[in-house]
């Protein structure tokens, strides 16, 4: 009787130590990545860009909104947020001031579906039907969150464009509402990036591959997006389960090559999937993909 019953104990005793370890530790251990990116123009001074997305932000959590608020310390040039950044309906007054010592700095940002409606429980399996329909919930305050972000100066490029200058360089940004929920409009940002900026941004939230191959045949040098939560739960040696997007699972998170150089996009366009910074409140669980931002160092090509 012995031997025949330890085994199920050990298995459910590993099982309850995973999930322990998932819910209650490595969601909360934030980190900072940091990666080079060479889309500068050769001799350029770097410029570095903080990468923030997927906050799914609670009033109560006030260890997230203080580390968010300590990035300031970096003295980033540029801000860029990528959506999805509340997880309920007071959530709006906490992310803007976690965020509000960010704001002192030049910023952009895109909106997604959980800025606009509330979590819902689901069955995580769902994510593994990728025509599982979706039941949005209760609309949330964002439009309190957006106009407290471009009334500090950020650009809303939330299927829209704009430009900014940073440490002297002109950058031209598009951006798209959330192409995951059907609300990108990516004509209305369409056609070529403007040849004569220093700099040519595309900001989507959900890095959907028909999205992305339209920034890139338009010729913008870097692509920044989030939704995928680096995959929240790794297989070691195997990475993500699910990417919940139409990306490859190779690509689910951190700064690859999207396309290489061609005639139409002379420079190529690079990549990076921010693994994001927050769960569901109904998933609230990461294993092998703790929380993250990225500050993100753009560097001189080597042409």
């Amino acid at each position: 009787m012995r031997a025949t019953t330890a085994l199920p104990i050990a298995v459910l005793a590993s099982a309850t130590a995973g999930i322990a370890y998932a819910s209650l530790y490595e969601r909360n251990r934030w980190t900072l990545r940091r990666f080079d990116v060479p889309v500068l123009a050769p001799g350029s001074a770097p410029l570095r860009v903080l990468h923030l997305s997927d906050l799914h932000m609670t009033a109560g959590q006030r260890s997230k909104q203080e580390w968010v608020a300590s990035l300031a310390a970096l003295e980033p040039d540029l801000v860029v947020d990528t959506g999805d950044n509340l997880a309920g309906m007071d959530a709006v007054p906490g992310t803007l001031r976690a965020m509000g010592p960010l704001l002192d700095l030049p910023g952009a940002f895109v909106l997604a579906s959980n800025d606009y409606y509330a979590p819902r429980p689901k069955n995580p399996l769902k994510y593994f039907w990728p025509d599982h329909k979706r039941v949005h919930g209760a609309e949330l305050p964002w439009r309190d969150l957006r106009d407290g972000l471009t009334r500090r100066g950020w650009l809303d490029l939330t299927n829209d464009r704009g430009e900014l200058t940073v440490g002297g360089r002109r950058i031209v940004f598009a951006g798209v509402d959330d192409s995951h929920a059907g609300r990108d409009r990516y004509d209305r940002v369409a056609g070529p990036a403007d040849p004569g900026a220093d700099l040519r941004i595309g900001l989507a939230h959900s890095p959907e591959p028909r999205v992305l191959d339209r920034f890139a045949a338009d010729g913008h040098d870097l692509l920044l997006s989030g939704h995928t939560h680096g995959g929240q739960l790794r297989v070691p040696f195997y990475g993500a389960l699910v990417t919940n997007c139409g990306i490859d699972r190779d690509r689910v998170r951190w700064l690859h090559r999207w396309a290489e150089p061609s005639a139409g996009n002379p420079h190529g366009t690079w990549l990076h999937v921010s693994a994001g910074l927050g769960t569901s409140p109904y998933a609230p669980a990461r294993f092998a993909c703790p929380p993250e931002a990225t500050l993100l160092r753009l560097t001189a090509r080597q042409d």
